[in-house]
Parts: structure tokens; sequence; C-alpha cells
């Protein structure tokens, strides 16, 4: 398994790639809402590999896309410390350590760029990705109610942060 930084010729593996995680349902998008096109995602990476106090690794096993790890961060003073971290790895492919080396990917580059504190959310029902983030140091910042809508039925959300 490689974990590199996104490139703009990932563009249409990056599509499959998220529509494939949305079907686990424990995304923000639903089963099949994703609509991003490969030249839309072209863009956003192109976007994204410009910006400095954001970034995007892929872990790549076998030569297909198996999982990602985005932060996303701002250049305003006043949060420039932190950042918002988005994860997935494809169902077939957990449990074999893909995630946790994403997540030290990120914290290097986090330290490298003097981020201080990074940030994500979890529906409260994904034990396994709350897990998983605990076992990475993550801590419970919050609980938002009603965040999502899941199936008709509300879901809470929580807030986690780590810092560095």
């Amino acid at each position: 398994m490689i974990i590199r930084k996104i490139q703009v010729t990932d563009s249409d593996a990056f599509v499959v790639l998220s529509k494939k995680i949305d079907e686990s349902d424990v995304m923000l998008f639903e089963p099949g809402e994703r609509n991003t096109t490969s030249e839309q995602q072209r863009k956003s990476i192109e976007r994204i590999l410009n910006e400095k106090r954001s970034v995007f690794f892929v872990a790549e096993s076998e030569g297909r896309l198996v999982g990602y790890i985005a932060a996303l961060g701002s250049d305003l003073q006043r949060n420039r410390h932190s950042a918002y971290l988005v994860l997935g790895v494809l169902e077939e492919s957990q449990g074999q350590g893909i995630a946790s080396e994403l997540f030290n990917q990120i914290f290097e580059w986090a330290k490298e760029i003097e981020i201080t504190r990074l940030e994500l959310t979890v529906i409260k029902e994904n034990f396994k990705a709350f897990n998983l983030y605990r076992k990475m140091g993550f801590v419970l910042e919050g609980e938002k109610v009603n965040s999502l809508v899941i199936d008709g039925q509300f879901v809470n959300e929580y807030y986690l942060y780590k810092l560095l």
C-alpha cells in the first residue's frame, strides 16, 4: 500500500472511490447522491493542491485507490492553526491499517505547517469510526443533536478534536 498526495490524474479514480465509499451509508452523501463529474473533481483537486493549509492524501493498493483523507484548513488568522478532516476507506479494505496510515501522514503534514488542532465529525452510531478516532488520539468535544437525517430519522454527530 502507498500513501501519497492526490494528483490531478486521480480525478476519475477518485470519483469512483467516493461513490463506492458513499454506499457505506455513514458519509455525508447518501448512496447514489454524489453526482460529481471527473472534470469537477479535477478542478477540486487542483484547488486543494494550490492551498497551503489544505491537503489530500490517498491510499493506493495494487494500482487502485482504496482510501483517502483530506485536511481542509484556512488562511484566516484566527483559525489558521486548525484543519477539518474527512476520511474514507473502502469497506473491503478496512481493518488493514489504511486509516491509521492516512492519519499518521496527516499528523506529519500538520506539524510541518504548524497546524495544532485537527477536528472531525462522526455519526454517533458509527462505532467503528468513533473507536478508530479515539485510538488515533481524538477527544470527544461535543454532540450535535439532530445533525443529519438518515433514512427519514434524525441522527446526532459527535465532534472530536486532536491537539498536536
